[in-house]
């Protein structure tokens, strides 16, 4: 893999001495020239973030006028609806108004347009667009399921027989997304991928530090760059992911239409056990809230993990017990129905 530019620690530094240096000496090196840099970034991106800035107030000026004048609303009738002075609003659609929250939502609703549709990034979207999402808001969510089924099939691309062969098991830590993984792509006589892990290669970094130098964003876009390398690459592989990637809309939707996906359960206890059993004690080291935090995380996601073709809990079954389970749903599964979600339980 080689996009972008990675900050990367020197092999030279895994072990041994290099140039007359003990190891330690060098790898405290290197991490302080690492820090260093990452120190010196953020003054560039104040600069880059105030240039963003002002791009994103100038869109929202010229989305804010374009819709006043397609309603064919002068400036002084929409500070009457909005509660909005003129001259505040001239400086919004000028470009110069830094707008609040509690603006934002005043304006759009003066313009009965969305939120999101003022804040939308680029340019203005096809008005198609916005008739699709607003006909797709009257739906039921059992008919917006079938919605979507049907624009996958019919637009995206997708190769039923292709995607039945890319196997992606999804869901909190602990519920044997590798161990099982590796069991089934053994068995199937396929690759065994770790999504997190080839992260870690491509970035040079440990996930802690890529969180510590690049922040939620970069990893975001880490995560995004290496599930695409892998769907071009691979024509088949059993692939564990990261459990909070279902947070992310665009991946997950890349995820769920390019591979045939298993949501692996277990209870919560089940969950903290076997983190523990692997000697993390991340969970619950100076957490007395740990299990009321993992409850809500898995609460919060279950909807999401839903949205896997099917799901197997793993509570209280042993390795063996979960392969046998899942090879079984596998082969009971066509590829013609591989994304109508079903669920199976021991």
């Amino acid at each position: 893999m080689h996009r972008g530019v990675r900050r990367r620690i020197p092999a030279s530094a895994s072990g041994g001495e290099v140039l007359g240096r003990p190891r330690w000496y060098v790898l405290a090196k290197d991490m302080k020239k690492i820090r260093s840099a990452t120190l010196r970034e953020p003054r560039k991106r104040g600069v880059k973030s105030k240039v963003a800035a002002s791009g994103a107030l100038r869109s929202l000026g010229d989305r804010v006028r374009q819709a006043r004048a397609r309603r064919g609303m002068t400036r002084k009738q929409l500070a009457r609806d909005s509660g909005i002075s003129e001259r505040y609003l001239a400086q919004i659609e000028s470009g110069k108004g830094n707008i609040s929250v509690l603006v934002l939502r005043r304006l759009a609703k003066a313009l009965n347009m969305s939120i999101e549709l003022l804040l939308f990034e680029g340019p203005e979207p096809a008005i198609e667009l916005t008739h699709a999402v607003e006909f797709l808001r009257r739906l039921s969510p059992d008919e917006l399921k079938l919605a979507r089924h049907v624009l996958l099939y019919q637009f995206g691309g997708v190769d039923r027989a292709a995607r039945h062969q890319r196997i992606a098991l999804i869901g909190l830590r602990g519920a044997g997304k590798s161990t099982l993984g590796a069991a089934l792509a053994n068995h199937l006589e396929m690759p065994f991928l770790e999504l997190d892990r080839l992260i870690e290669q491509e970035s040079g970094l440990t996930l802690n530090l890529i969180f510590e130098f690049r922040g939620q964003g970069g990893f975001r876009q880490l995560e995004r760059e290496c599930l695409e390398d892998v769907i071009e690459r691979y024509p088949c592989f059993v692939m564990a992911t990261g459990g909070s990637l279902v947070s992310e809309p665009a991946t997950f939707e890349r995820l769920l239409s390019s591979c045939f996906t298993v949501w692996l359960k277990a209870s919560p206890e089940e969950h903290m056990r076997r983190v523990i059993g692997q000697g993390d004690m991340r969970p619950i080291s100076n957490n007395r809230n740990a299990m009321s935090d993992l409850k809500r995380i898995l609460s919060e996601r279950e909807a999401l993990y839903a949205k896997a073709d099917i799901q197997l809990d793993t509570s209280q079954h042993t390795v063996e017990e979960s392969l046998e389970m899942l090879l079984q749903v596998l082969r009971d599964t066509p590829v013609r129905e591989s994304l109508t979600p079903m669920a199976t339980s021991g």
